[in-house]
Parts: structure tokens; C-alpha cells; sequence
């Protein structure tokens, strides 16, 4: 599955705010801290944040296969090893908590699902928790950063990521 976002969820005057950083000596550092949090965040709610596209990798099966990625806006095709496969040569369906699925009508190997994904077009659109979860975690990875033992994360982070959690069954 790849797709990377490039947009920050929070700026980084944000950040600096919340952490009462006035100088400019460490923007880089905590534009990276904030990306570090965005995908910590990710991988927690199993969501995307800002809408991207990606692609994932299907099996040579004909069976119902689940995309990775959360929440699916838009299957735009699925490529073969020699290109865009037709319409014709597989079906696809998001259902409406946004779990995207590609089945093959007969087995295709290196087949590659495109997707976009993700819970809002921009910053402004991602819910205010999960901001705030990954401003609190960036600034508690900035606080301790030098330290030999930083200690947990603040548990008030997976409070406010935890509505927006999506777990897989396997």
C-alpha cells in the first residue's frame, strides 16, 4: 500500500503556540515531530486524514479483497501488468463506513488497486480531537526529546483518537 500525505494536519505555528516556542530555530524539527504524530495517529484510528491517493497491491484471486486504506472516496481502477485493466475485469464497492473492496473477475497477478482516500480534503476538515491528539503528541515527542526515558505518550491522545478508531478483523 503506498500513499503519503504531504499536508500537515496542524501548523506549525500550532504547535509552537501550544508549546509557547517563540523562536523559529526548530520549525523543521517540529514540522517533522507533527508528521511523525500525523502517522502515529493514522495507523491508531486506521484512517487517513487528509484525502490522497494511493495504490495497494491485489492477490491473483477472483475473491472479495479489502483495501488497507480508510475511508475510501473513490476506487479509480485497478492496473494490470500490462496497464489499466477495463471496467469489465473487476467489480469494486464502498460501503458506508467507507471500506473499499476490488474483486477480480479472474486471477491477475501484480494486479494494483488506485484509490483515494481519507477523512477531509485539507487540515480545516479533519475533526478537532484528532488535531488536538496530534498536537499534544508532537509536543510531548518535542518535550522529551532529549530525555533518556520519555515515558508514555499522554493517555489524553488515545482518548481523543479512540472514537475515530477502526479495527480490522482478520
Amino acid at each position: 500500500m503506498r500513499g503519503q500525505s504531504e499536508t500537515l494536519v496542524v501548523t506549525i505555528a500550532e504547535i509552537k503556540a501550544y508549546l509557547r516556542v517563540e523562536h523559529g530555530e526548530d520549525d523543521a524539527l517540529l514540522a517533522g515531530l507533527v508528521r511523525t504524530a500525523m502517522a502515529l495517529c493514522e495507523a491508531f484510528t486506521g484512517q487517513w486524514l487528509i484525502v490522497r491517493s494511493g495504490e495497494q497491491r491485489l492477490a491473483a484471486d477472483t475473491g472479495w479483497q479489502p483495501l488497507a486504506m480508510a475511508p475510501v472516496i473513490a476506487i479509480d481502477g485497478v492496473d494490470g501488468p500490462d496497464g489499466p485493466l477495463t471496467p469489465g475485469d473487476y467489480d469494486t464497492e464502498i460501503d458506508a463506513s467507507g471500506t473499499g473492496r476490488v474483486r477480480l473477475k479472474y486471477p491477475i497477478a501484480g494486479a494494483i488497486a488506485r484509490v483515494r482516500a481519507g477523512i477531509g480534503a485539507d487540515w480545516n476538515d479533519v475533526p478537532e480531537p484528532l488535531r488536538q491528539g496530534i498536537i499534544r503528541l508532537a509536543a510531548h515527542l518535542y518535550s522529551h526529546r532529549d530525555a533518556a526515558d520519555a515515558g508514555p505518550p499522554p493517555t489524553a491522545v488515545a482518548a481523543m483518537w479512540q472514537p475515530w478508531r477502526r479495527l480490522r478483523l482478520h
